[in-house]
């Protein structure tokens, strides 16, 4: 497994290697050229004038010394250390022994001093090389800890997909001053491409024609760079590297190195910024993947619950009508009037009930997936009130229900249909949960901009450990109906998700000394008077 690991890299480290050895390949520099002449020449008159005070020549020749060491600080490559080192021993020949102005000594030791001058300056700049080198790597691993710090650290503040490749091309303009185009994976294709430009003088469609996308294409079907700087569509304007965790692609980055070369270090840089990036995208897959699963589950859950209630619930009425109305067809005339009545009745309360339960699961259907359009008008609560009330369970007549309105005119802008669903479902909770004879009290009242109407009983209540799931659909407590039929617990869902989507709000409280009062707000409407 480890093995299979580290091929699936050989590519990064062919592509650091690689460039190393292009960094170490020498660039003529006019510059470090004249650094060395000038260090050179000062290091020769220093040498003259510590002659003319009588110096001897082992001071001298650490003065070169000291020259090749400043040239090796100074230069960006080794080679003119080396040079300097070289020359050194010819010019302090030339100057500073007998025979002065020869490259001829007659000491029989001078040889000797000029290999361990030579020798002595190359080691030195070696040295002088090797700490600036790893002083440098140094500093470029701290400069890329903390760009990687603060990468992860802006990533880890966004959530979606756009924000993170926004996130990822800002850091990547900032630090490499380069356009970049990146495109995202999409159902094993490339999606479309999001170009990033550091000015305006290369046209977009430079960075997305057809031959670069179709190098974009290859990486992402391949999981190889490719592009400029590469053996594989050398020709393109970028450099192409996939945005991916092991075998897992989630897109391709390019980076445009038209008019100069990425190096080791850039492109180390890179490779850290996109794994970051490759990192998001991961959790914000698999962030999102746990969410869809947890809306299918539950949903899932919703459907369950709805088919074992309905398969339950539905059974007793429908076995009610369905019997009731065979006596009826079988026996009618065998009944007396009284006992016909009440078969009558029977099957319409069973049959209105069932009919207030497809009506509720319409609504709230509807309501979920966000296709009931609310038709908002300004409407007298007062009708509202009566409307609703003519539509009441047959058993209302077993409660009395009294009205009460603290304004003569109270007007809300509500769905007149919606709301009228609302109070039917409130009152024929408190019909179904409360004994017969108790009374059930409508009240309404005008709150600042707000109307606010409440629906009290006399019932047993609600305990405290129900009320915060009382309006959660299917929930239905351990509170049995008055008929001893149980109920779907899809009412006052339903009229949560309509209070709700008029931007009030739905409440449930105690009643003194007993009982429930179901609590909700509207907001109030105003009548325009034209006369």
């Amino acid at each position: 497994m480890k093995e299979k690991s580290r091929l699936n890299y050989s590519w990064v480290d062919d592509l650091i290697h690689r460039n190393m050895d292009e960094k170490n390949y020498l660039e003529f520099s006019l510059s470090d050229l004249l650094k060395a002449v000038l260090i050179l020449l000062i290091s020769t008159f220093v040498g003259i004038v510590f002659r003319r005070f009588g110096f001897t020549e082992a001071n001298i020749i650490m003065v070169y010394i000291l020259g090749v060491i400043l040239t090796a600080l100074v230069t960006t490559h080794q080679i003119y250390s080396l040079v300097m080192s070289l020359v050194s021993v010819f010019l302090f020949n030339f100057f500073f022994t007998e025979p002065r102005f020869t490259l001829l000594a007659h000491d029989i030791g001078y040889p000797i001093t000029f290999l361990i001058m030579f020798f002595a300056a190359f080691v030195t700049s070696s040295l002088v090389v090797r700490l600036k080198e790893h002083a440098k790597q140094s500093s470029e691993s701290a400069y890329r800890t903390q760009v990687l710090l603060e990468t992860s650290q802006l990533l880890q503040q966004v959530k979606e997909k756009e924000e993170i490749i926004q996130v990822t091309a800002g850091q990547m303009l900032k630090l490499l001053n380069r356009s970049v185009v990146i495109y995202l994976e999409d159902k094993e294709s490339l999606g479309n491409a999001q170009v990033f430009r550091v000015d305006d003088r290369i046209p977009e469609d430079t960075l997305t024609d057809k031959s670069e996308k179709k190098v974009a294409e290859w990486v992402l079907n391949h999981n190889e760079r490719a592009g400029s700087g590469t053996d594989l569509f050398a020709d393109a304007r970028c450099l192409y590297l996939a945005i991916r965790i092991n075998e897992q692609v989630y897109g391709v980055a390019g980076i445009d190195v038209a008019e100069k070369p990425l190096d080791t270090f850039e492109k180390n840089l890179m490779l850290s910024i996109l794994g970051e990036s490759a990192l998001a995208l991961e959790s914000e897959k698999n962030a999102r993947e746990k969410e869809e699963a947890a809306i299918m589950a539950e949903n899932e859950q919703l459907r369950a619950n709805l088919l074992r209630a309905i398969s339950h619930d539905l059974r007793t009425p429908l076995t009610a009508i369905s019997g009731n109305a065979s006596n009826l067809m079988s026996n009618g005339a065998m009944f007396d009037e009284a006992t016909k009545q009440q078969l009558y009745a029977d099957i319409y309360d069973d049959s209105m009930w069932l009919i207030n339960l497809v009506e509720n699961l319409l609504a709230v259907t509807r309501i979920e997936d966000g296709r009931m359009q609310l038709k908002l008008t300004t409407e007298l609560m007062d009708e509202i009130v009566t409307e609703a009330l003519s539509h009441i369970h047959r058993k209302k007549g077993e409660h009395p229900i009294r009205v009460v309105s603290r304004e003569d005119f109270l007007f809300a802008k509500i769905d007149a249909r919606l709301m009228v669903q609302v109070i039917i479902n409130l009152v024929d909770n408190a019909v179904k949960y409360t004994p017969p004879e108790t009374e059930i009290e409508i009240q309404m009242e005008k709150k600042e901009d707000k109307v606010v109407i409440s629906v009290k009983d006399q019932g047993a209540g609600i305990p405290d450990s129900y009320k915060p799931y009382v309006f959660d659909m299917f929930f239905t407590g351990e509170n049995k109906i008055s008929d001893n039929r149980r109920s779907l617990g899809l009412g006052l869902a339903l009229c949560k998700s309509i209070v709700n989507a008029h931007g009030g709000e739905i409440c449930v409280s105690d009643a003194l000394p007993h009982g429930a009062v179901f609590t909700f707000s509207l907001p109030a409407g105003e009548v325009q008077l034209h006369e």
